[in-house]
This record gives C-alpha cells, structure tokens and sequence, in this order.
C-alpha cells in the first residue's frame, strides 16, 4: 500500500463516520457497505499507526500516574512494598528499574496492568 495522505486519510474518517451508523452485525460481510467500511477503516487505522502512534508509558510515568491516581505519596508505597523511598524516587527518576519481584509488588499495590510495567 502506498502511502496515506492526511487528505485521505481525512477522506477516510469522514466516510467511516458516514459508514459506521448503516452497517451492523445483521448485514453481511460481503455487503458493499460493509466491504467500504472495512476499507476506509483500515487506511484510518494505518495513517493513525504511522503518524498518531502514542507511545507505551514508562515505569516512572506508570508509578507517578498512579500515585497521583491512588492519593499516596512515595513514602506510603515504599512502606507499602517493603523498600526505601530512595528506591522509589530512582524509578521515578529513571535511574534504575524495579525487580520483577518488586514490578510485581508495583502492579499489586498501585493497580497496574503486569502488561504495562512490561511495557508489552
């Protein structure tokens, strides 16, 4: 496929927006609305992928979200875990990455998907 342009890709998003109200699971796959829809929202989905892409967040980004999220401090998770605040303040920096033992902890006490802290 060559390359989408935001002029089509604009294009694109409009007539899904068009497509998406006339075609539901009643209408058969091989239906022409349904074949154009299949369309426009796979060049929608490729130019998003190519120029909107978000990136996964980090494990500094996961923790200070969530602290913000759960209303603790660093100190309260570091308790919470077992570990210094130091040790929490070099994820948040960057400066080192937690164990999977204590990744496991993160996850269990700030509510983070394993998938996330893995970055998968």
């Amino acid at each position: 496929m060559d390359k989408i342009t935001k002029e089509q890709y604009e294009f694109a998003l409009a007539r899904v927006e068009e497509l998406l109200p006339l075609v539901d699971d009643n209408i058969p796959a091989n239906d022409k609305k349904a074949l154009e829809l299949s369309v426009m929202s796979n060049l929608v989905i490729a130019y998003e992928k190519e120029h909107c892409s978000v990136e996964k967040p980090t494990v500094s980004e996961l923790i200070v979200l969530s602290l913000e999220e759960k209303g603790i401090t660093k100190s309260e998770l570091a308790r919470n875990i077992g570990v210094s605040p130091s040790r929490i303040s070099d994820y948040i920096s960057g400066r080192s990455e937690p164990t999977l033992r204590l990744a496991r902890l993160l996850c269990m006490e700030l509510n983070i998907p394993p998938a996330a802290m893995l970055r998968i």
